[in-house]
């Protein structure tokens, strides 16, 4: 490379980054500022658009994102994206210091563990369906339980004879486990992996692909049709 042309290179590059501090201007560091008062302050993850609804009008949210993830990286508490929000967290490698400060969990039974991973992989899935895969009956209590919890909700109703009830994950689900989407729980490799799947498994099963769509699908009808029930009760009050 001659001379003139490192010279016109270096130019060029140094002009492409001027443009792009020209890009981020004296709102968007006090809008940073402001999102992360925001995000350190708010109880429940935060969307991208609330944070723009709270914010100096022009400013650049990604941006602000991008660079307040970068910041708290290495630190105690990370900002995650959980459930397509953001929210603080306790850095991963630490979390063993809130053992002593924090509440003791209810543990989920055997069978609750099962309907909700059933529920996650296979959703919208009626009663029966969790029942045949597990291959085992389903109590009531199990599924009362994770409705309680809030981590699955009622979808819609079967169209099916006794139009059952259909299940699927909720956001809290997403919170909890620290998802960003439903797609990001694990697949067949992954959990053969971590151990929890035998080695020797037919070669015919498969890990279906997650989705939690909020749209009910084409073999769904909405609960409120029936003009009968409240979506928290529970579905053995109003099964047929």
């Amino acid at each position: 490379m001659t001379m003139d042309m490192e010279t016109d290179f270096l130019e060029a590059l140094q002009g492409d980054r001027s443009e792009e501090v020209t890009e981020v201007g004296e709102t968007d560091f006090s809008g940073m500022r402001m999102a992360e008062a925001l995000l350190f302050a708010s109880a429940d993850p935060l969307s991208e658009e609330e944070l723009a609804s709270r914010l100096p009008e022009g400013c650049n949210i990604a941006w602000i994102l991008e660079e307040l993830s970068a910041t708290y990286e290495k630190r105690g508490v990370n900002l995650v994206r959980v459930a397509g929000k953001w929210s603080f967290r306790t850095a991963d490698d630490l979390g063993f210091l809130m053992h002593r400060s924090s509440d003791e969990p209810r543990k989920l039974s055997r069978a609750a563990l099962e309907t909700l991973a059933i529920i996650a992989y296979h959703q919208p899935v009626t009663r029966a369906e969790i029942e045949e895969i597990r291959g085992v009956s389903t109590s009531k209590g199990t599924l009362d339980v994770l409705l309680e919890t809030n981590w699955i909700r009622m979808r819609g109703r079967r169209r099916t004879p006794g139009r059952p009830v259909t299940y699927g994950t909720t956001e809290a689900f997403l919170v909890h486990f620290g998802l960003d989407t439903v797609k990001d729980l694990p697949g067949l490799a992954e959990l053969k992996g971590a151990g929890l799947l035998d080695s020797a498994i037919p070669a015919s099963f498969f890990v279906p692909t997650p989705d939690d769509n909020e749209d009910l699908t084409e073999e769904e009808d909405p609960l409120e049709e029936d003009g009968l029930f409240d979506a928290d009760a529970s579905e053995d009050e109003f099964q047929q």
